[in-house]
């Protein structure tokens, strides 16, 4: 199978696809390397496309020890892959906690970014309901280590923010639910206590990501209440954003609604790489 040594040692498992300029896939907290299908099998017609599982993720290692998880080693993760891969710079796409890895990657390693896809990102990040944000994640770890992976997928999968996918498309949320349920408990438990609970908030990284020159979109589905806000602060926020909003539509939305996702991406990309991202603003 192949993996990617990371800095710390464990190891990454990827895949790739087509050939040309390079996208890389950083999925969300439910997902793994193949919640992208949906865009991998269009996309890489055109793009080489790479997809992988972050640490504690199948078919990735999964890390005992909770300093192996956070923010910045997810960001280091991807370098490492991008290294190994030989890809000087990518499109980097990437849905909710990929898309915050895509911000930060942004941030830190802006040379290494042709653009920057944003999806479904801003859960935890909502001035005064941090505290909030905290118990749920706790409450959620929980569920993963004593609840058994089917019924804490179950009860995870089935969200209010989530249900709008298995409303429009049953089948596919059963195997959303099915690859959720595969996963570790512990990997599950590790990533929410030390990623997504101790990265900054949106309104932390403010002030940074105003001085952000890369080409952005944001995407977040209208009924996404848990992303909602922060996608307008996202567009409010960086220089060179546009701001996606797909209507009747939770926080799944690259399996919800793949084809105006990819729709999208296409232009994004095209638009990115002829030199036209924002050419319509006036001088």
């Amino acid at each position: 199978m192949p993996h990617v040594m990371s800095k710390d040692g464990a190891k990454i498992y990827f895949e790739q696809a087509g050939s040309g300029i390079a996208v890389v896939f950083l999925h969300e907290y439910a997902g793994d390397y193949r919640m992208w299908e949906p865009q991998i099998r269009p996309l890489s017609r055109q793009y080489r496309c790479v997809t992988f599982s972050a640490r504690g993720y199948p078919k990735s290692d999964i890390p005992t020890d909770p300093k192996a998880y956070s923010q910045k080693i997810a960001c280091d993760d991807v370098i490492a892959l991008m290294d190994h891969l030989a890809i000087e710079q990518a499109h980097i796409v990437g849905l909710s906690m990929g898309g915050y890895t895509a911000l930060n990657l942004g941030l830190d390693h802006p040379q290494r970014c042709r653009s920057l896809t944003v999806a479904g990102c801003g859960w935890g990040s909502t001035p005064g309901a941090r505290e909030e944000f905290a118990k749920s994640a706790r409450e959620i770890a929980d569920s993963f280590l004593n609840d058994g992976m089917e019924l804490a997928a179950d009860k995870y999968a089935s969200y209010p923010v989530r249900l709008q996918h298995k409303g429009k498309d049953p089948r596919g949320w059963l195997q959303f639910r099915q690859w959720l349920s595969e996963h570790s408990p512990q990997g599950q438990a590790l990533t929410i206590l030390n990623v997504q609970l101790r990265r900054p908030t949106l309104y932390e990284l403010k002030d940074r990501l105003a001085q952000m020159t890369l080409p952005v979109l944001i995407v977040t589905g209208d009924e996404d209440e848990w992303c909602l806000d922060g996608s307008v602060l996202l567009k409010r926020t960086i220089p060179t954003a546009a701001l996606l909003v797909l209507p009747r539509s939770g926080h799944t939305i690259t399996s919800e609604e793949p084809e105006a996702f990819n729709r999208a991406l296409l232009e994004l990309f095209g638009a990115v790489d002829g030199g036209r991202w924002m050419t319509h603003r006036p001088r």
